[in-house]
């Protein structure tokens, strides 16, 4: 990333997981329509988050925010051959921990569904039916987690598109087995379940040519005496728990949701989804470039590392507030735009709209998080993070127990928001103590301009919406129209007013100008 502004690559990332995003938007919208936010519905939402959850311990967080670092520093380092052959142990290794993983999970089934949603078990149909979608979605782990291999050593390359398209396979894979298989079955969960398992194999699969054409794509093997992997394994022991807290929070989240109410975990999911929007396209398209951006630096004991920390906070706030906003003020409008037809009720979307609010306050702590946690990975500094995570997770227990019961899915989304808030807030001190983190000028006019832009934004975003209950006597094609109209115009809104008012980090976005990070 040498020699441009790195702006480009999150831009290329953005882009290409927006694609992804809106393909996940139109499964969502489908699953909606079939299953709506019933018995079935809970059951699979909680067969899927299980993997995904495995996935964040083996997969994507904790194994890229420990790997990339290491690989960067061999990569800087060591000759091509050792490169190669410390990716082909971690393949290696990685593999057969999650085949033992995966086979304990499938055989364990029952027990991980009792564990995580224990209300279930009160109905029996609905617990056999979750146990039998988990044996078919858990082998899902294996798949995805080669996939962050293989996306690490991508991203640890400059190599970004590919790792950010290949999600489309997983959502076409669902999408094509929820329209084409589900109608002929008498479980159409069943259909879903097996489309999950086939996107993770399809995205492995798409990555390997990408492999080949960066040299990396080895023969798994089980060498023990690889340093490179001693520390590793050093690194993804605390990293493991850092980096999911978010999914940890979640899933202590699907316990009580199970407990607390009818459909709870239906109206999270959906919720859920909408905020994954801003979160997905840009924070991880944030995280992903500024890891190995960080890592490098690092690396190299670049002078540039507090300014590259510096501009990428700013670039959060400027993008997570407005996100915020806008999804604060038309939670409702896109909720029934979005999934109300078919199974999906009206008052679905009204219960959705209550969650989607108490996790919407989250976007910008969540965010800032994946930015300030590299931060210390990139310094091999796994522990820190943990410790705060660790903190967080207590947060989110203690503000759950005590909301879930009289707010049901808005104390839970709550918790979750205040809980990320704790988390960001406690990375950002640490990083200013040690010196890590040295805010350059400008800050507070940066946020003057920024908040009354998003303030005027709202204000114009609340009259223009009008009744959320009118939006029900809609149809479909005018639903969709104004919500995508009122979207259009708070953004063309926002990015207007801070090019008149000269905020850098937006003229950016237009110019991309040149900046040797």
């Amino acid at each position: 990333m040498s020699g441009h502004h790195p702006l480009r690559s999150v831009l290329k990332v953005g882009s290409n997981t927006m694609v992804s995003r809106l393909l996940g938007f139109a499964r969502d919208v489908i699953l909606a329509r079939l299953f709506g936010a019933g018995e079935m519905a809970d059951a699979f939402f909680v067969a899927f988050r299980v993997p995904n959850l495995f996935r964040r311990l083996f997969g994507e967080g904790a194994f890229s925010q420990s790997f990339i670092p290491v690989l960067g520093e061999y990569r800087a380092t060591r000759p091509a051959s050792e490169v190669r052959a410390f990716v082909a142990d971690v393949a290696g290794w990685l593999a057969l921990a999650l085949a033992i993983v995966t086979i304990v999970g499938m055989l364990g089934a029952s027990a991980v569904v009792y564990a995580i949603a224990p209300g279930f078990a009160d109905n029996p149909d609905k617990f056999h039916l979750t146990v039998e979608l988990l044996r078919i979605t858990f082998p899902y782990l294996f798949f995805i987690s080669l996939v962050a291999l293989a996306g690490g050593v991508l991203n640890t390359y400059g190599h970004f598109t590919v790792p950010a398209f290949t999600p489309v396979f997983l959502n076409l894979s669902i999408i094509a087995a929820a329209v084409f298989w589900a109608p002929h079955l008498q479980q159409p969960a069943i259909a879903v379940a097996w489309g999950v398992l086939i996107g993770g194999v399809a995205q492995l699969l798409f990555q390997l040519p990408a492999l080949r054409r960066v040299g990396h794509l080895h023969w798994p093997r089980l060498r023990r005496r690889d340093p490179g992997v001693r520390q590793l394994l050093r690194l993804m022991g605390p990293a493991a728990f850092g980096a999911s807290v978010a999914q940890i929070n979640l899933f202590l989240n699907t316990i009580l949701a199970s407990l607390v109410g009818a459909n709870v975990v239906s109206y999270l999911y959906y919720s859920d989804r909408l905020v994954e929007f801003p979160l997905g396209v840009f924070g991880v398209a944030l995280g992903t470039v500024v890891l190995p951006l960080l890592s490098r630096q690092a690396a190299e004991r670049s002078p540039r590392f507090p300014q590259t920390l510096d501009w990428a906070l700013r670039l959060t706030w400027l993008i997570g507030l407005p996100a915020t906003v806008g999804l604060l003020i038309l939670a409702q409008p896109l909720l029934i735009s979005l999934f109300r037809y078919g199974a999906y009720t009206a008052e679905d979307a009204r219960q959705s709209a209550l969650s989607l609010t108490g996790y919407g306050l989250g976007i910008l702590p969540i965010i800032a998080a994946r930015v300030l946690a590299p931060a210390f990975y990139a310094h091999q500094n796994t522990r820190t993070p943990v410790r705060f995570a660790m903190i967080s997770v207590a947060v989110n227990m203690g503000i759950s127990l005590i909301l879930a019961w009289p707010l049901q899915q808005l104390g839970l989304a709550l918790a979750t928001s205040t809980a990320a808030l704790v988390n960001a807030l406690m990375l950002w001190r640490r990083l200013r103590h040690d010196g890590i983190f040295q805010a350059q000028p400008g800050w507070r006019v940066f946020l003057l301009k920024t908040g009354g832009l998003a303030l005027l934004m709202g204000i114009v975003l609340l009259y223009l919406r009008g009744d959320t209950t009118l939006w029900l006597s809609l149809p479909l094609w005018e639903r969709l129209l104004r919500v995508l109209g009122l979207v259009i115009l708070a953004a063309v809104l926002y990015l207007m007013g801070g090019w008149w008012l000269g905020i850098g980090e937006l003229r950016d976005l237009y110019r991309r100008r040149s900046l040797h990070v």
